[in-house]
C-alpha cells in the first residue's frame, strides 16, 4: 500500500501490496487469495473501487478520499462515496499520463476484469500524451482497438480510398468529417468551426461519401465510417 507522508507526498509502490494484488488483477485470484489481500492490505473485500492501468509505472501523489495500491502500472483505487472524476484528476496533474480507467466494480475478486477494461481504455490513447481516460468514454474506440486485425480491416474497407490521397486532401477530408461530427451533424456549425463557406464542407462530405461508399445519412453505414475514423486515428497514433 502507498502510504503519504506529508500533503501531496509521492510515495513508491510497496512490492508486498504488489505481490498480493497480482493474482487479483490477473483474474486468477482463488477465494482464499481474496480473503488475504483484503486482511493484509487493510481494504474491505466488497467496496467500490477502480482499476487504473497506466503507460509506464510511475511515482503518483497520495491523498484526497480515495486510497491507492499499486501493481507496477496498474492501481487499485478504492473510492471513497464520491465518483472517480477527482481521484483521475490527481493522476493527470502528476503527469501519469497515458493511461486507461476502468468501470467501477463492486469488489477486489472483480479487479480482473477491471484490469482488462482498464486496459482496453488506454489501448485508446495516444502515445505520449497524458491523457487518462475512462473506458466509458471511449467505448467505440476501444471495441476497434481490442481487435487490431478487425480494426485494419475495417480500415482498408472503408477508408482505403482516401488512404491512397495525398496527406493533404486525406486530412482536409478527414478534419472535415470530425468537424461535422463534432458539431452534431450541423454543415452550418462546422463551417464556422473551419472557417469556410457551409457549401465547401458540404461538398467535402459528399466527396467523402463517394470515395468511400458511404452514406453518412444511413445510420449503419455512419457507424461504420465513424469507427473506421477511430480505426485511422488509432492506426496514425501507432505509426
Amino acid at each position: 500500500m502507498r502510504r503519504e507522508t506529508g500533503p501531496g507526498a509521492r510515495a513508491q509502490a510497496d512490492p508486498r501490496a504488489g505481490a498480493l494484488l497480482r493474482p487479483l488483477l490477473a483474474g486468477s485470484a482463488q477465494p482464499h487469495q481474496v480473503r488475504r489481500a483484503a486482511r493484509e492490505l487493510g481494504l474491505p473485500e466488497r467496496g467500490r473501487y477502480a482499476v487504473v492501468v497506466l503507460g509506464a509505472p510511475v511515482a503518483v501523489p497520495e491523498g484526497g478520499e480515495a486510497r491507492w495500491c499499486w501493481c507496477g502500472e496498474a492501481g487499485v483505487v478504492l473510492l471513497g462515496p464520491g465518483n472517480l472524476a477527482r481521484p483521475v484528476a490527481r493522476l493527470v496533474e502528476a503527469g501519469a499520463g497515458p493511461g486507461g480507467v476502468s468501470p467501477v466494480v463492486g469488489g477486489l475478486a472483480e479487479l480482473g476484469s477491471a484490469r482488462r477494461l482498464a486496459g482496453a481504455a488506454l489501448l485508446t490513447c495516444e502515445p505520449g500524451t497524458g491523457e487518462i481516460v475512462p473506458l466509458d468514454e471511449r467505448l467505440p474506440a476501444a471495441l476497434v482497438a481490442s481487435r487490431p486485425e478487425l480494426s485494419a480491416r475495417l480500415l482498408a474497407e472503408v477508408f482505403g480510398p482516401l488512404l491512397v490521397l495525398a496527406p493533404a486532401e486525406r486530412a482536409l477530408l478527414v478534419g472535415t468529417l470530425e468537424a461535422w461530427l463534432e458539431c452534431g451533424g450541423s454543415v452550418g456549425r462546422a463551417a464556422a468551426r473551419l472557417r469556410c463557406h457551409r457549401n465547401t464542407v458540404f461538398n467535402r462530405l459528399r466527396r467523402l461519401e463517394r470515395l468511400t461508399s458511404r452514406s453518412l445519412t444511413h445510420p449503419r453505414e455512419l457507424v461504420e465510417t465513424v469507427l473506421a475514423l477511430d480505426a485511422l486515428r488509432l492506426s496514425a497514433a501507432l505509426g
